[in-house]
């Protein structure tokens, strides 16, 4: 399969998601990494980012609620080039009505190679990499190509 490299410029854009039990965490963790998420384009589902926009002071674009589309909306986000990091701090102890959403998320964030923490560790470990403060090539196949060789005569889906 072929590659297209994209370019994370410095500034990069981080969606925020975090699981009713995990929201106080997650605000706990931004309010520790203030400084740096300040210097980033951040986005997030309804509650969890009206907290850390709360909590924090920093502008948060806030999207629906995860359980009422915002989940997919992210998804969609990443599908179309718009976000470069994806922190969501999940709960894997507790069952979600919208779990179905909450993989399509997760899986999107993979097919679209883009950086995915689910816990504060791999929070911290993330934000403490040079390529959070610096550019960064990631490399996406180059699903246009795949669909060209797998279906010549429908011309793509």
């Amino acid at each position: 399969m072929e590659y297209l490299e994209i370019p994370m410029s410095k500034r990069k854009k981080i969606a925020l998601v975090a699981h009713d039990h995990k929201k106080t965490e997650l605000v706990e963790w931004a309010k520790r990494h203030r400084d740096a998420l300040a210097t980033h384009q951040l986005l997030a589902t309804g509650t969890t980012g009206a907290l850390i926009e709360k909590e924090t002071r920093l502008p948060v674009e806030k999207l629906r609620s995860g359980p009422l589309g915002g989940d997919l909306e992210i998804g969609a986000a990443i599908s179309g080039g718009d976000i470069d990091v994806l922190v969501f701090f999940w709960d894997p102890l507790a069952a979600q009505p919208h779990d179905p959403d909450v993989r399509a998320l997760l899986r999107i964030a993979v097919v679209w190679n883009i950086p995915v923490v689910s816990n504060m560790a791999s929070a911290d470990f993330l934000f403490s990499s040079p390529y959070m403060q610096g550019e960064y090539k990631r490399q996406v196949p180059d699903y246009e190509e795949r669909k060209r060789k797998e279906w010549p005569l429908r011309g793509g889906l």
